[in-house]
């Protein structure tokens, strides 16, 4: 027996958070009784309907994409633009771990692995996102230091950060650089450098997690291997076991 959040995201509808949010909406039924209790017990032999749809465990499917700017991390947008599963061929019902802005570029885990997603995305696991970044303006020495020790955005302070390969254009005046985060907040890397007066004029991540864009080129994707996900999976466990260590 499971807690049914966490089956409906092993059958890949959603993330365990979502699941979770769907609950607590009156969405989810087993066996016919509306389930509004997080902890609630099932297994999958009992019948669980999400807005009267029954869920259905599917095979895992992984993908690599190397998102181009001009499309949304979303399966479906309102305003009729093209969604990163466009790019995508499967019949897996995959969604993205996380986001990248609409333009923004680079790596893009895509799944329907709900369980994996909300390990790699719960802020407790300090998953490394790496980014390549343009800013304007010269950044200076010392408020790459202050980003790198955590700065006040809306109250709140960020998270320690990493700052590299700090590249100048005097004539265009602009800063390239390597920014690595643990974070994955809404417009997290361009709020921090707006912060401190250097508004970001281009962005690509490079890396996620052990995921690096190597071998794939703007619109294309890949499977991941079996040896990449057993990666990832050490990777999540060994965040775990540090955090339950502390």
């Amino acid at each position: 027996m499971d807690r049914i959040q966490k089956l409906i995201a092993q059958s890949g509808l959603c993330s365990r958070r979502k699941a979770e949010t769907l609950i607590e909406e009156g969405r989810v039924r087993k066996n016919g009784e509306v389930v509004q209790t997080l902890g609630t017990k099932a297994s999958k032999t009992d019948t669980i309907t999400v807005d009267g749809r029954t869920i259905v465990y599917e095979e895992k499917e992984y993908f690599l994409f190397y998102k181009p700017e001009g499309c949304v991390s979303t399966t479906d947008d309102e305003k009729g633009r093209k969604t990163v599963l466009d790019f995508i061929r499967t019949n897996a019902r995959i969604y993205p771990v996380g986001r990248l802005d609409y333009d923004t570029s680079g790596a893009l885990l895509l799944t329907n692995d709900g369980e994996l997603t909300n390990q790699l995305t719960h802020p407790s696991n300090h998953i490394e996102k790496v980014y390549e970044v343009t800013v304007d303006g010269l950044l200076r020495k010392e408020t790459s230091r202050k980003i790198s020790q955590g700065i006040r955005i809306d109250g709140e302070k960020t998270k320690r950060a990493k700052i590299h390969d700090v590249a100048y254009d005097p004539e265009k005046s602009k800063t390239k650089l390597t920014f690595i985060v643990t974070e994955g907040k809404y417009h997290h890397v361009k709020r921090v450098f707006e912060a401190v007066g250097h508004p970001v004029k281009k962005l690509k991540r490079t890396r996620f997690a052990t995921l690096t864009l190597e071998g794939l080129r703007k619109g294309s994707y890949r499977r991941l291997t079996p040896h990449e996900i057993k990666k990832i999976r050490l990777l999540v466990q060994e965040r775990q076991n540090k955090k339950a260590r502390k």
